[in-house]
């Protein structure tokens, strides 16, 4: 069962090599995103407890993100955003959560481009 509570865990600056874009030498070679990822989940068991058991391990879900990326061959920012969100609303303790997605070799004289979303079950 989902809380009403709205803690947040943060996974920051995540890089990933993977597939993504839709000119032909981006479906060939891998290039750098960069994901910010806000989970809302309650946190206020664990907090209690100090045990894993009652906590999101937000290790096993970066795992599952960065695995999947790993292997996606995504046309657009705008699915592997929606992908990654589907992963994390597929945790029983996630209530929401938004995602950022750079992609730093997109555009000419600029740090990144990016998409933003936020999602909730």
């Amino acid at each position: 069962m989902k809380s009403t509570n709205s803690d947040k865990i943060f996974i920051r600056d995540l890089l990933v090599n993977c597939i993504i874009g839709t000119n032909p030498d981006e479906r060939v070679n891998k290039q750098d995103v960069v994901l910010n990822i806000v989970v809302e989940t309650d946190l206020s068991v664990a907090g209690i407890s100090d045990n894993l058991k009652d906590a999101l391990d937000y290790f096993v879900l970066k795992n599952k993100v960065v695995k999947h990326l790993e292997q996606s061959k995504y046309f657009l920012l705008e699915k592997m955003a929606e992908s990654v969100a589907e992963i994390c609303l597929n945790e029983a303790q996630v209530a929401a959560v938004e995602v950022t997605i750079d992609k730093p070799a997109a555009l000419e004289n600029t740090k990144s481009v990016a998409v933003q979303i936020y999602r909730k079950v």
